[in-house]
């Protein structure tokens, strides 16, 4: 192939940089002679190459960096078109395609050439394989992922996004389902979540997925389940008569009858206990338009705001799970009327695993809709299991319409487009409710019947989460990086909240326990055994206590304190008292409720006066019958003080 020479690129810095991804090329035979995609291929393996890389941009282009790009790039260029047609994808040269891919990302990552330059060779490399090539370089694409979106994705995504676009287009949904597959997955690992080019942001609906069906109906002549049977004379003579043409052989409609077998009997009770809801079930005939007019409403869910749109719907899918409800009976009928001895009619090329395995298994891009086929496609579980599952997702969708549901919604909705105003009236929404739980309840029946509805349920509730987040116009998961500053100043305080740090000498409402340090521990000792906090106290000594709680009583601002002030002086008499019972028992009934405590103290007065006049020989008679008292016990000192009362009244 010609080389090609972009516009503002120079021959001369062509030439220089075809020279150098020669080297390059030649470097990577060495580092890599086996013909393979792995391992990739790093900037430490081209030191050289790209300091000569630098080296010639800073000497020959000063200013414009678009000279540059346009040279290096037409130097890509033809060394990619001049590997591409010297060999095929299939031989083991073509591992030189993925070394000058390797190449250019690094060349990409160090700013030598455009960002986009690698999704540009790599849409051209597409474009030119066939479906089976096709694969095999996007195994290399997946290998190179996150190499290839680490650094510059903002001017590559476009890129990205056109060529995965149109590989898709070129795939088949129904033939690739596995490589259509790879290829969302990539897009959906390589795009932010927040990426507005996979949002849909207007909640607009795939309207161009249109739904054909056979709209006649059908000749009942031409049924399969019917046969034309020939009416024999003998059947004229016990009165039967055709309901044809004398002239040609007579023959009636009747329907096919089922191989009869010996457990025929075992079905009837089963069926005669299903007649209600085998009646309320149309036929197949019957059923055929009306199920499949229900996926004009699944593709465009807001022609259900037309009343008489939403009353064609809620009758169709009525008619349709009534219709699943007697096919699910009749095929649990069948399978508990077959005995392990009974032969089973599929043969023997059937038996290819459980029937959970074949229904997770199933996978059908679009059903095919003929009128021949329908009666077996709703035989089959997954087919309607998928169904419901579309009618759960609508269903949704009305429920979000009601007026509970609407008043969540945030007035301050940034997004209108996907903000409908119909609101759902109250028996729609109760028929909705209703239909939701009998749905729910159908699709846990059959094989993992209950892990299927749960998996569903799953992801329809985590979907009303998304729509919340369309709501508020898809606002971006990612938070922006810290800075520096900020980094450090948080870094230091929670070094300075972890750090440990010097406690206090006496602790916040701790006591002063320092008089048990080692230092003190003999002084701590000796002031346990001062008298002072073991010895009875004088009664005296309580007096100027109790005063001073009597003044702060009768001073006091508030009831609390009067009280607080009241119950100190009651303890102060209590002990009061208490000392006062040994020696001065005789005196105690002068109390009258605590008061008039002048009595117990006079009494001391009057005997340090006596006690001069009896050193000076005036001794009073009766005194030592009053010292021997006083040295009795509290029942004598009763006695003897009772004995004096009674003296004196006798004189």
């Amino acid at each position: 192939m010609p080389h090609k020479i972009l516009p503002y690129a120079s021959s001369s810095l062509v030439g220089a940089y075809t020279n150098v991804i020669d080297s390059c090329l030649d470097k990577a035979k060495e580092l890599k002679p086996q013909a393979s995609i792995e391992p990739a291929l790093t900037a430490s393996d081209f030191k050289k190459q790209l300091r000569y890389l630098e080296d010639t941009r800073i000497e020959k282009i000063t200013e414009n960096q678009q000279p540059h790009y346009a040279a290096i790039e037409t130097a890509f260029r033809n060394t990619f078109y001049e590997l591409l047609t010297s060999t095929t994808i299939d031989e083991p040269s073509f591992s030189g395609i993925w070394n000058l891919l390797d190449v250019v990302v690094i060349a990409s990552d160090n700013e030598f050439c455009e960002p986009t330059l690698i999704i540009w060779l790599i849409e051209e490399l597409l474009d030119s394989q066939t479906i089976e090539g096709c694969r095999t370089i996007f195994d290399y694409l997946e290998s190179r992922r996150e190499r290839i979106i680490a650094k510059h994705f903002k001017y590559k995504s476009l890129a990205m996004l056109r060529a995965c676009n149109e590989l898709l287009r070129r795939l088949s949904r129904a033939e690739d389902t596995v490589f259509c597959g790879r290829v969302f997955i990539f897009l959906f690992q390589s795009f932010p979540l927040a990426d507005r080019s996979s949002v849909n942001l207007r909640g607009e609906f795939h309207v161009d997925n249109i739904t054909t069906y056979d709209h006649t109906k059908p000749n009942l002549s031409t049924s399969p389940d019917h046969m034309d049977v020939d009416v024999k004379e003998t059947d004229t003579a016990n009165g039967i008569t055709p309901t044809h043409n004398t002239t040609k052989p007579t023959k009636l409609d009747l329907p096919i009858v089922r191989d009869a077998t010996p457990h025929d009997t075992k079905r009837v009770k089963p069926e005669t206990e299903n007649v209600e809801q085998k009646s309320s079930a149309l036929d197949v005939d019957t059923l055929y338009p009306i199920f499949w007019s229900l996926q004009d409403y699944f593709s465009v869910p807001t022609r259900l705001f037309n009343a008489a749109n939403l009353t064609s719907f809620k009758n169709g899918l009525e008619a349709a799970l009534a219709k699943f409800r007697e096919v699910q009976t009749d095929l649990e009928t069948r399978g508990s009327g077959r005995t392990p001895e009974e032969p089973n009619k599929r043969g023997i090329k059937r038996k290819r695993g459980s029937p959970s395995e074949e229904v997770s298994s199933s996978f059908n891009p679009k059903y095919l809709t003929s009128r021949d086929l329908f009666e077996l496609e709703i035989s089959d579980l997954a087919f309607r299991r998928h169904v419901l599952v579309q009618a759960l997702i609508l269903i949704d969708f009305l429920l979000s319409l009601t007026p509970k549901a609407k008043s969540k919604v945030p007035e301050n909705t940034k997004n209108k487009s996907v903000v409908y105003e119909y609101i759902l009236d109250e028996d729609n929404a109760a028929w909705a409710t209703q239909m939701r739980l009998e749905i729910a309840n159908y699709l846990q029946q059959g094989p993992d019947g209950k892990f299927y509805y749960r998996m569903v349920d799953t992801v329809l509730l985590r979907d009303k989460n998304w729509v919340r987040w369309k709501l508020d116009s898809c606002p971006p998961f990612q938070l922006e990086a810290v800075n520096s500053e900020d980094f450090v100043e948080a870094r230091n305080g929670a070094q300075r909240a972890s750090a440990n740090k010097r406690m206090r000498v006496i602790p916040m409402n701790s006591l002063d326990l320092s008089f048990l340090s080692d230092a003190e521990t003999i002084d701590g000792l000796e002031k346990f055994k001062d008298p002072d906090r073991y010895a009875i106290p004088e009664a005296e000594s309580l007096r100027g206590p109790m005063a001073d709680d009597e003044f702060d009583a009768s001073v006091a601002k508030s009831e609390e304190e009067r009280q607080l002030a009241v119950n100190a002086r009651a303890s102060k008499l209590w002990r009061m008292l208490r000392i006062c019972y040994k020696d001065k028992f005789g005196l105690l009934d002068k109390i009258d409720d605590g008061n008039n405590l002048e009595a117990l103290f006079e009494k001391s007065r009057d005997a340090a006066e006596s006690q001069p006049a009896a050193d000076g020989g005036t001794a009073n008679q009766e005194e030592p019958q009053h010292h021997v008292s006083d040295s009795l016990d509290v029942p004598s000192l009763v006695t003897s003080e009772m004995s004096l009362v009674g003296d004196t009244s006798v004189k």
